[in-house]
């Protein structure tokens, strides 16, 4: 099985984290969710959906800050990250 990590940060464009999660569900792919605490408030203020819904739409949920989550080791195999959406903030960080 595929495993995809799925970032939401607290950008606006919630709706496309949800969209990519909602796609994805029920595929051959596993997906391990991080929801940042200011990617809860604009899926609120964006969307219809609430923070347990779009947990439920992901096989994984971590908490933003657990440095002993399974996805935060090296050794953790992925077919990759998408960060939907993806703050200016978040992004600097990353580069």
């Amino acid at each position: 099985m595929r495993r995809l990590i799925i970032g939401m940060t607290g950008s606006t464009g919630a709706i496309f984290g949800v969209r990519m999660l909602e796609a994805l569900k029920g595929s051959e792919v596993e997906t391990h969710l991080i929801v940042s605490k200011w990617a809860q408030r604009t899926l609120e203020h964006e969307t219809r959906y609430t923070v347990e819904d779009v947990r439920s739409l992901a096989s994984v949920v971590h908490s933003p800050g657990d440095m002993g989550a399974e996805i935060s080791s090296g050794s953790f195999k992925t077919d990759g990250m998408a960060v939907m959406p993806c703050s200016v903030h978040t992004l600097a960080g990353i580069a």
